[in-house]
């Protein structure tokens, strides 16, 4: 696990429970920080006809800063786990407008879908999960202006290092031919259909269709390829599914199978997965897969909700996921939204 994640939007939530909130934006006058941003631009090579183009009459969003400090995770419905219930989670999420819209989606991208996945091993269906839950298949990629947002987090200082380096990628994107008009997205600053941060689409998104531009925001190949392309740089391996249902009955042998590992990043979410065992090594302790995955694929099990409800042995490719967005809950949607569209 890297810290690609906090390069994603669902970081944000989690980087806001961290850090104490200021009571008001930095001292700095705005237009200051802003030239002071411009000259680390301009040394990074971003012409001032870019830098002009965005940040001429760019002014603080009160909105903004009012969203990220609001921003904090709701408590939802407890469990035994002491976590709020999967289940309750994925009945918000993966409704059967989101599934039925997947599976038309779907439909509509096949032959796209199909190029992708022999390209970059990364099934259409996870794509287009992916999709669905970021933007509601392109549906609603916020209306925001993506600078003047950048700008506004960056000046207030709590997490300037992130969202400087976001804004200027961002001056980087126009010095590169994004025209400023496209920039809009989340308050938080992704954009297009999947919701990338500037950063990863300067270094991850593809052109997938020839025609000279990365189009992330109307172009259904370029979307498809940036997002596989995002998987694939991140350890997405080829034929392994994300996870499998699995049947733990109480006579499993639990002996010895913590995980003791502290995870760098996001521990909250690896500290919730046992260690990893084979897929054989859990059969013989009595778990049991619904589905076929090899013997020898390294899993960990993952009971939720706890261990009277649903199982699951998650693969190399479920951590995948969690580098799009470092949460439980979004990854098991993500993945289980794509068993769902793809039957």
């Amino acid at each position: 696990m890297t810290f690609r994640f906090l390069r994603q939007i669902g970081a944000f939530a989690a980087a806001s429970l961290l850090c104490a909130v200021p009571a008001s934006a930095q001292d700095e006058p705005f237009d200051e920080y802003l030239e002071s941003v411009a000259m680390k631009a301009r040394s990074e090579g971003v012409r001032q006809s870019a830098i002009d183009s965005v940040f001429t009459g760019l002014t603080p969003n009160d909105r903004v800063l009012a969203l990220d400090r609001e921003n904090v995770s709701s408590s939802g419905s407890g469990t035994s786990t002491g976590f709020p219930s999967m289940a309750g989670y994925l009945a918000r999420h993966n409704t059967a407008s989101r599934i039925n819209g997947g599976v038309r989606k779907l439909a509509q991208v096949r032959s796209i879908g199909a190029e992708v996945e022999r390209q970059y091993g990364v099934p259409a269906e996870i794509i287009v999960a992916i999709w669905g839950h970021e933007t509601a298949y392109g549906q609603v990629m916020g209306g925001f202006d993506l600078p003047r947002s950048l700008a506004t987090l960056a000046w207030e200082g709590r997490r300037r290092a992130l969202f400087e380096r976001e804004l200027i990628d961002v001056l980087k994107m126009v010095d590169q031919g994004v025209p400023r008009s496209r920039l809009e997205g989340s308050w938080a600053g992704a954009f297009g259909n999947g919701q990338f941060l500037p950063s990863v689409y300067l270094r991850l998104a593809v052109d997938g269709d020839g025609d000279g531009s990365r189009d992330i925001w109307n172009s259904d190949v370029d979307t498809m390829h940036s997002i596989a392309n995002y998987f694939r740089d991140a350890g997405w391996r080829t034929g392994e599914p994300w996870a499998v249902r699995a049947y733990v009955p109480n006579s499993a042998d639990r002996s010895g199978i913590e995980n003791h590992v502290n995870s760098p990043v996001c521990p909250r979410v690896h500290e919730r997965h046992s260690r990893w065992l084979t897929v054989r090594e859990w059969r013989e302790r009595g778990v049991e897969p619904r589905s076929p995955i090899a013997d020898d694929t390294m899993a960990a099990l993952f009971e939720p909700d706890g261990p009277a409800e649903p199982g699951y042995l998650l693969t190399q490719n479920y951590r995948v996921i969690l580098e799009y967005n470092c949460s439980n809950y979004y990854a098991m949607s993500v993945g289980l939204l794509a068993d769902e569209i793809s039957r």
